[in-house]
C-alpha cells in the first residue's frame, strides 16, 4: 500500500469512533488538559490515552507537556490535511469515462 494511503487511513481511523469524535468536539473550543478531558468523558486514563494516541498519530491533534499533564489541541495542519483528503476523495478527477467493458454484444 502506498504511503499516502497509510497516512489517509490514519486520518479516517481517527474519525471512526464516537469517543474520538467527542474528544475532537471538546477540542474545538481550544486546548484542553487531559485532566479536563477525563472529567468530561466517560473514559478512564487508559481509555483516554488510547484514543489520544490514535488522534495524535493521525496528525489531527497535537500535544504538549506541562508538568505531569498533557495538553491537547487540534492541529491546523492536521485539520487541513483531513479536509484535503475528503475533498480529494469526493471530487471528480475529470478522467474520461472508459465504458469499453459495457460494450458487450447483447443477444
Amino acid at each position: 500500500m502506498p504511503t499516502i494511503y497509510k497516512n489517509q487511513v490514519k486520518v479516517f481511523k481517527a474519525f471512526c469512533d464516537e469517543n474520538r469524535l467527542q474528544i475532537l468536539d471538546l477540542l474545538c473550543d481550544g486546548e484542553k488538559c487531559a485532566c479536563v478531558l477525563l472529567e468530561q468523558l466517560d473514559l478512564g486514563q487508559s481509555g483516554l490515552s488510547y484514543h489520544m494516541k490514535i488522534l495524535l498519530e493521525s496528525g489531527i491533534v497535537e500535544s504538549r507537556q506541562e508538568g505531569k499533564w498533557t495538553h491537547y489541541k487540534i492541529s491546523q495542519t492536521g485539520r487541513d490535511f483531513a479536509v484535503d483528503i475528503l475533498l480529494d476523495f469526493t471530487t471528480s478527477k475529470n478522467v474520461a469515462e472508459n465504458s469499453e467493458c459495457c460494450n458487450l454484444i447483447r443477444i
